[in-house]
């Protein structure tokens, strides 16, 4: 394709719409209206107000879907948990990044070259 050709495609998008959100994410209805009542995701609205979902909330609302089937819990408790295990996720990552730095550091003054 030459450079002429890919200048009138369509930008490539990270959004959704409803009815391939459903279906892609397997998460009933009204759990996901359950999801946007909490502000949890936050899908944009078109002109016509049809919801645009983000393709990475896909993955969030399996997630959060699962875990409210297998502990029989409510949306609102299950949203609750996720952003727990985000933090502990983001928390793992700092700890790694902070012992890379640490070991960086140490190497450094190992006197060796």
């Amino acid at each position: 394709m030459s450079n002429h050709d890919s200048q009138h495609l369509p930008e490539r998008t990270e959004f959704i719409v409803w009815t391939e959100f459903v279906e892609r994410s397997g998460v009933p209805t009204a759990r996901i209206g359950e999801l946007i009542e909490l502000g949890w995701i936050e899908p944009r609205t078109t002109e016509q107000g049809d919801y645009l979902f983000r393709v990475l909330d896909i993955v969030r609302a399996r997630k959060l879907d699962r875990i409210c089937r297998d502990f029989e819990i409510s949306s609102i408790a299950g949203t609750i948990i996720m952003d727990l295990l985000d933090r502990v996720q983001e928390m793992e990552r700092r700890i790694r990044q902070m012992e890379r730095l640490l070991w960086d550091a140490s190497e450094g003054t190992s006197g060796r070259p």
